[in-house]
């Protein structure tokens, strides 16, 4: 889960900027204001990672980037449709890493790796990328006419309602797999100890056979 959660960092951060870029619009009525405030909230996110020597990922080298490419657009060009336009970007660049096949098998616990088939597995992460695709197409039509109240409404509730029900869906799904994996194994494993159970009683049976075979002449 903690390897999951790092490789959702790009989006976890992209939303983070959603989040700040309509707080501060909504609260100030400027869009612009709120551009700043997200590309230094962007740059603030970096140089703490630096300060605190954690690794800094590509991905959100790329995000501060774009952030600033965006930020900049708007301010030049005093249209907020460039910022509101990035997680789009966003989202695209990680749908397309998504497509990878068996991407997900990395973040996966030993138990799913070696009870669920991995062509299962590789389905999922193909389901996940067409969700970033599909949030990006999303994003992009809220984004058209520039409403920031109307797109940051559609964007935070969106994802989220979106990604949730994948990972439970997900979840239901691998889980039923699991349990299905380990009663067959229990089953055959059940099934062995009762062949050995027999095979052992026959032996028995042969070996009392056998003794009485020896006694009865002694006996006669």
């Amino acid at each position: 889960m903690k390897d999951f959660l790092l490789a959702a960092r790009p989006l976890i951060a992209d939303f983070v900027s959603v989040l700040i870029f309509m707080g501060v619009t909504l609260a100030t009525h400027n869009p612009f204001l709120a551009t700043g405030i997200a590309m230094a909230a962007g740059l603030a996110q970096v140089l703490w990672l630096l300060a605190t020597r954690r690794p800094v990922g590509v991905m959100q080298w790329v995000g501060l980037g774009l952030v600033a490419v965006s930020g900049t657009a708007t301010l030049l060009s005093h249209d907020p449709r460039f910022m509101m336009f990035k997680p789009t970007l966003i989202y695209a660049i990680v749908g397309a890493a998504m497509l990878k096949p068996g991407w997900m098998l990395h973040y996966m616990p030993p138990i799913v790796r070696e009870r669920v088939g991995e062509r299962s597995i590789v389905g999922w992460g193909y389901a996940w990328s067409a969700l970033m695709f599909a949030t990006g197409v999303l994003n992009a039509a809220a984004a058209m006419d520039g409403d920031v109240t109307r797109w940051g409404l559609i964007m935070t509730i969106a994802p989220l309602a979106s990604k949730a029900v994948l990972f439970l869906l997900q979840y239901a799904s691998i889980h039923r797999a699991i349990r299905r994996s380990l009663m067959a194994s229990a089953e055959v494993k059940q099934r062995q100890q009762h062949r050995n159970g027999h095979g052992a009683d026959h032996d028995c049976q042969g070996d009392d056979a056998g003794h009485e075979g020896r006694v009865a002449p002694h006996l006669a």
